[in-house]
């Protein structure tokens, strides 16, 4: 699910470019959490891996008009999480990978997703209603509570 961005509400100016934080101030969801999130996502996806920078504070508010003390609580949680670690004077950088390899850009499960999504949007279905049949077959999936091996 895309969610609608501000104008101007982006960040890229890190580890090759490769990430961009997108802020959506009419999510309700806490502007930092949304950081967090993306952050995540990216380490999950491995477009950010051990050893990349993430982009400064300084760089974030630039390009998303953010409160700093805002991208410092995310990047703060990160570190609790054990998932990033601050260099004084060089930035925030991935101490650790989320990726898997089942979910790997060039995996078949993403090539079968892809395939997936563009015969829904074949069939005329809006991002809502995606959304609407992943969840149910997530849930169904994964019921709460439960973890899969």
């Amino acid at each position: 699910m895309k969610p609608e961005v501000d104008a101007g509400a982006r960040a890229s100016d890190y580890a090759g470019g490769v990430i961009e934080f997108r802020i959506d101030r009419r999510s309700g969801v806490a502007t930092y959490l949304q950081i967090v999130h993306q952050a995540k996502q990216a380490m999950r996806l491995g477009l950010l891996g051990p050893g990349d920078r993430l982009p400064t504070a300084r760089e974030v508010v630039e390009a998303t008009a953010v409160n700093p003390n805002t991208v410092l609580k995310a990047y703060r949680e990160l570190e609790h999480e054990g998932l990033v670690e601050a260099r004084r004077g060089l930035g925030t950088f991935v101490k650790k990978s989320l990726a898997v390899d089942a979910i790997d850009r060039k995996g078949p499960l993403r090539v079968q997703l892809v395939d997936w999504m563009g015969q829904a949007a074949s069939s005329g279905l809006q991002v809502d209603d995606v959304d609407a049949l992943y969840n149910d077959v997530r849930d169904e999936q994964y019921p709460i509570g439960e973890e899969k091996p």
